[in-house]
């Protein structure tokens, strides 16, 4: 059978994804690169904003109109909205999310035990999902009440994948010739609180030290980790040359009083504390955010504390999101809703200073050597290459080169800054 996999939305998705391509090879199948060539459709939705679910129903739609015959939805948005999703004429299932870790077994009608009678070697997913990075799941769902976010009504409680299982996927995964990931992301709903609910409680930087010293992973990128989960150990993690010199920090609000009516439970001044902290041990670490623009009472002075607080923090980039009332949520439910166009103006605000705290960022490393992992690679000619890639600490390169170096790792002198990656020079080859 020929199958087509795609993702909407976060990096967790992207995980689930990859093990699905790995299970349903081990079993036989074939993927293809577009819905149109496949017998079967496997469509991992989103719902974090309505923006999400217009995408997840349009990918949807999309495999549909292409002639696929088969086409399953899981993910959060057709977990919240099942009958929307079986409603799509086309839809032949749903698999909610409780049940999404057996998808592969359940559409095959095979038991899980076969998966782990032999490796799942990581193969690259054919078509626009080529990736040198591979991401692991770690944990799942999430404990946290933030007054926003729908994710914790469509993933559920947190509940942390063993140890054991996440270094087989990664050892899997960095041990499969010219296809292997010499990147491993840990990802997760709420990646910080994972080993938490455990029979021995443990904590994530535990498993992150386990992973440095029982694999041989090239680098270990850590993905969305909530503030409060940080002790004095982790901060330490960061003097390890494997570990990438990125962490991303979300925030929210710049705003106490925002981040009160958020739930969140951080304050601008201990968030600026962690950010002291694990600076003292990794100077050069590029630290990203998210914030949400527009949030329900968020007055002129809240938002310009928000503004105020990104100058202070000099983040190397971030994520702006304009709120998005989700069903289910106590935000949805507050006074004050800010009128659209100012959530959209004040997005645009903040994407401006965001944009101009990276570029900062982002000369400081002006005719200076960093390590990147090249990503995507266009031969130009028989005797060049155009290559984008991603330094360890999350700068965005370009340069030419006299050979293919794809899913490979080279020391790279930045020479150029523009607005849209630097331009380096290769050395050493």
């Amino acid at each position: 059978m020929k199958v087509y996999l795609d993702s909407i939305g976060c990096r967790l998705n992207q995980s689930e994804i990859e093990t699905y391509a790995r299970q349903f090879r081990l079993a036989g199948h074939i993927l293809v690169p577009t819905a149109g060539e496949a017998d079967l459709a496997v469509i991992n939705t989103c719902t974090v904003t309505t923006a999400a679910d217009s995408d997840s129903r349009s990918r949807i739609r999309q495999a549909i109109r292409s002639g696929t015959g088969n086409v399953v939805v899981t993910g959060c948005w057709s977990t919240l909205y099942p009958d929307q999703a079986t409603q799509i004429p086309g839809v032949s299932s749903v698999i909610p999310n409780v049940e999404k870790n057996s998808l592969v077994p359940t559409l095959l009608d095979i038991s899980e035990e076969e998966f782990d009678l032999e490796p799942l070697a990581r193969e690259l997913i054919p078509g626009a999902r080529l990736r040198t990075r591979a991401f692991i799941k770690v944990q799942d769902g999430c404990d946290n009440r933030c007054t926003f976010c729908v994710t914790t009504i469509a993933r559920g409680s947190g509940k942390s994948r063993s140890a054991k299982d996440i270094l087989k996927d990664i050892q899997d995964t960095i041990t499969n010739g010219e296809s292997s990931a010499k990147e491993i992301v840990l990802t997760g709903v709420h990646l910080g609180s994972w080993g938490q609910d455990l029979p021995s409680p443990r904590n994530i930087t535990t498993l992150i030290n386990m992973i440095l010293k029982e694999t041989d992973v090239a680098r270990l990128r850590i993905s969305s980790i909530e503030p409060w989960n940080l002790d004095e150990q982790f901060f330490s993690i960061f003097a390890e040359p494997r570990v990438c010199r990125h962490i991303h920090l979300p925030l929210q609000s710049g705003s106490a009083t925002v981040l009160r009516r958020m739930a969140r439970k951080t304050t601008p001044e201990s968030y600026a504390e962690i950010v002291s902290k694990i600076r003292k041990t990794c100077p050069e670490i590029a630290i990203t955010t998210d914030l949400i623009a527009g949030f329900p009472g968020e007055t002129d002075q809240e938002f310009s504390e928000t503004i105020d607080f990104i100058h202070e923090i000099n983040f190397a980039g971030g994520h702006v999101f304009t709120y998005s009332a989700r069903p289910g949520t106590s935000a949805a439910n507050m006074p004050n809703q800010v009128p659209h166009q100012l959530r959209k103006s004040r997005n645009a605000e903040l994407r401006r200073v965001f944009a101009k705290s990276a570029e900062g960022y982002e000369r400081r490393f002006l005719n200076q050597t960093v390590e990147v992992l090249w990503e995507s690679v266009t031969e130009m000619d028989s005797n060049s290459w155009s290559m984008h890639g991603l330094s360890d600490n999350y700068l965005r390169l370009k340069t030419r080169a006299a050979k293919n170096l794809w899913n490979q790792i080279t020391p790279v002198k930045i020479k150029k800054f523009m607005q849209k990656g630097l331009v380096g020079e290769i050395q050493g080859f």
